[in-house]
């Protein structure tokens, strides 16, 4: 795979702290995005533009995204569930709008209440705000197919329904569209089908990044499988926590720090450097002490000789 470009984003902040009943303190989430900017990750999901009454972790979203702007280099990225989040997130100075759409309708009526319709209806409504939108303050615009290999509450989701709502994003405006595992119930091969069954009905440009899970311990190797379809940009969260409140059983993400020792290990530059990554942990484990954190790279340290790539 030589020295091809990868980017990492890093979704603790928002997938991670949303799962969990603590409250980390806005400025150590400051901490936390700035010494992970500051290690070489280029991509940061700050937090969600939801209620406070839903999601009080993540109510100091707007004042982080006003933060994280002013890092050189560093793409500012918020979830939105609808319109209103969308005007939120452009008013703060995100770089990047994410807006969920599940495959599961079930999923779907319990995490946003609504329907795939409304969903739809919501993405072209946004696809016209964001067109008549300066350009300078026009973030891109992502549509997340949640639950795209599978839903704790329906199971098995039907492929050409996957497909069907990715063609309907892109249509409505979206840039890109992305495949979130929600449930942790994808495989290598399940990830290899689906992408090329999506890139055929929307083209490879508009899906470049997935969201993957560590549910029953396949999140690397999905990561594998998807990177052998091209895929380039990978969400992950530092410590792998994470989840989902509306979809039981959805467990951790990805651990960012041992997806980076792998994508590292094997030649592709990632950016990051991977011991001050590890350090990062440490905000982390002080801010939330009873929480469990996962990932065996930062217990094992970098193997003798080893060179992670170190920013420039």
């Amino acid at each position: 795979m030589g020295e091809r470009a990868i980017l990492v984003s890093e979704v603790g902040l928002r997938d991670g702290l949303q799962s969990i009943h603590s409250i980390v303190p806005t400025h150590v989430k400051m901490e936390w995005i700035r010494a992970e900017a500051a290690a070489g990750v280029r991509e940061i999901e700050v937090g969600s533009f939801v209620p406070a009454k839903v999601l009080p972790q993540l109510a100091d979203t707007a004042e982080l995204v006003r933060f994280a702007a002013t890092i050189p280099g560093l793409t500012v990225a918020a979830l939105v569930p609808n319109l209103r989040g969308v005007q939120a997130a452009i008013a703060a100075g995100a770089h990047k709008i994410t807006l969920p759409c599940s495959v599961s309708e079930t999923h779907s009526l319990r995490n946003l209440r609504r329907t795939h319709a409304q969903i739809i209806s919501e993405a072209c409504a946004i696809g016209e705000l964001l067109r008549a939108t300066p350009e300078e303050r026009r973030p891109h615009f992502e549509g997340s197919l949640s639950t795209a290999f599978g839903c704790t509450l329906e199971g098995a989701v039907p492929v050409g329904r996957v497909v069907r709502l990715a063609e309907q994003l892109m249509r409505a405006g979206c840039d890109e569209v992305g495949l979130a595992d929600t449930s942790g119930y994808a495989n290598p091969a399940s990830v290899r089908s689906l992408i090329r069954d999506v890139r055929a009905a929307v083209g490879n440009d508009a899906l470049t990044g997935i969201h993957l899970h560590n549910t029953r311990g396949l999140g690397l190797a999905n990561v594998l499988a998807a990177l052998d379809e091209g895929i380039t940009t990978f969400d992950s969260s530092l410590g792998g926590l994470g989840g989902c409140p509306f979809a039981p059983g959805a467990s951790g993400n990805v651990v960012t720090e041992d997806m980076c020792f792998m994508l590292s290990a094997m030649g592709l530059d990632t950016g990051i450097d991977l011991e001050a990554l590890f350090d990062v942990r440490k905000i982390l484990a002080a801010a939330l002490p009873a929480e469990p954190l996962y990932g065996f790279s930062t217990l094992a340290g970098l193997p003798l000789g080893f060179r992670s790539h170190r920013p420039a």
